[in-house]
């Protein structure tokens, strides 16, 4: 299991998979190719059908800029290994000179055909939730310290104070922004309206759900504008964590030095689900980011309310129980609908899921090894226009309404 570095990724949006990833890869092949006087890229699967809306082409051409570059998309070729996989090909005088295979695996990672899966090293030598806690338990260890240990508390806490900086500089923007998302969509952006909402006295509990969404909202609305976010595990869930982070600072008075645990505590989680089934959309379905964001969201909220390991595992494992099986639809391809609105729910309902287990007790039925594997196996049973394609569900339907599309052309 690599470094939460690895994981907790800062940059721009609108998607890890289908921005960061082939950008990070365009990066790549550039340094390896600087004779190259013309670079032809394909996309298949997922980058093919989603990649307009999620800008794949133009992050690809600014990045290998300021070579000529032919962005091709196949909508035929079945993808095999990976749904998120590019050819990327380099010419001079209109002779080939190289061509890798590039899989986009989600989180901004990617893998190149050929070469080692892992080029960066594994550092955690337990790699399943059962195992990180029987070794927490025997050395008195909670799971921070397990993460400080590995990673080394300097270093790591020194990248999660970016991270954590990172997460806060986009909800501050994001709460600040008017006007319209960019995209057909032609969506509105809402944090700032929900952050100022006061139609009726509030309850708590309306201020609890208010300012989780208003959170969401705001780093969601920047990832989908291409503003500069952190990867929770993936752009498109990047909103849930931050929010129930900074409510909980804001709201509950945790201290910094808290949050950066809680940080540690929610990249363990995500990290598992990393390592053990996948946090791609185009792979597994919204349940593999939406799902381990919520996880990772939930298992940091038990941790500062003071629970214990068996209690965060339960938090962690409700998140994703109740999320399994959820579809990634984006209409127009784009991270907008249904994408900016589940961050919020799912903020809400990690600290639902935390409070949760807090009520249940330590022994819960389902272990978190076992809900990520079941998370795996459903999102491979998902049919592929589920899967990040824009074939099915909501972008089908929304498509195909008459209304919908004589407003989008109006």
């Amino acid at each position: 299991m690599q470094t939460l570095k690895e994981l907790y990724k800062i940059g721009n949006g609108p998607s890890s998979s289908h921005t960061m990833g082939p950008k990070r890869a365009a990066i790549l092949f550039k340094e390896k190719n600087p004779k190259a006087d013309k670079f032809e890229i394909i996309l298949y699967g997922s980058l093919a059908l989603t990649g307009k809306g999620h800008l794949t082409d133009e992050i690809i051409k600014e990045t290998l800029k300021p070579i000529e570059t032919i962005i091709k998309f196949d909508l035929k070729e079945k993808c095999e290994i990976h749904p998120n996989t590019l050819d990327m090909i380099a010419y001079k005088n209109d002779k080939k000179i190289d061509q890798i295979r590039v899989y986009s695996v989600g989180g901004g990672t990617i893998r190149i055909e050929g070469e080692k899966e892992n080029s960066i090293p594994d550092i955690y030598e337990y790699t399943k939730f059962e195992d990180i806690k029987v070794y927490c338990k025997e050395n008195n260890k909670s799971l921070y310290q397990y993460v400080y240990e590995v990673e080394g508390e300097k270093e790591i806490t020194k990248y999660l104070k970016e991270v954590w900086e990172a997460m806060e500089n986009a909800i501050a923007r994001g709460l600040k922004q008017k006007g319209t998302i960019p995209g057909r969509l032609k969506l509105k952006r809402k944090a700032r309206d929900i952050f100022y909402f006061t139609a009726y006295e509030e309850t708590p509990e309306i201020r609890r759900n208010r300012l989780l969404s208003s959170y969401a909202y705001a780093v969601s609305e920047e990832n989908a504008s291409g503003g500069e976010i952190v990867t929770a595990p993936t752009c498109g869930a990047s909103g849930v964590l931050p929010a129930v982070l900074y409510y909980m600072k804001t709201e509950h008075n945790y201290s910094e030095e808290k949050i950066i645990q809680a940080l540690a505590v929610a990249g363990l989680i995500g990290n598992l689900v990393k390592t053990n089934a996948s946090i791609s959309g185009a792979e597994c379905g919204c349940q593999a980011e939406i799902g381990t964001a919520c996880s990772m969201a939930a298992a940091a909220t038990a941790f500062l309310l003071g629970l214990d390991i068996e209690r965060i595992e339960n938090s962690a494992e409700v998140a994703m129980e109740h999320h399994l099986g959820l579809t990634c639809d984006p209409i127009y391809g784009y991270v907008q609908i249904p994408c900016i609105e589940r961050n919020a729910v799912a903020a809400t309902r990690a600290v639902d899921a935390a409070y949760l287990s807090l009520l249940l007790g330590q022994k819960k039925s389902i272990p978190f090894d076992m809900v990520v594997e079941t998370m795996y196996e459903t999102g491979k049973d998902l049919k592929s226009h589920y899967r990040e394609t824009s074939g099915g569900g909501l972008a089908k339907k929304y498509c195909r309404n008459k209304y919908y599309n004589k407003e989008m052309e109006a």
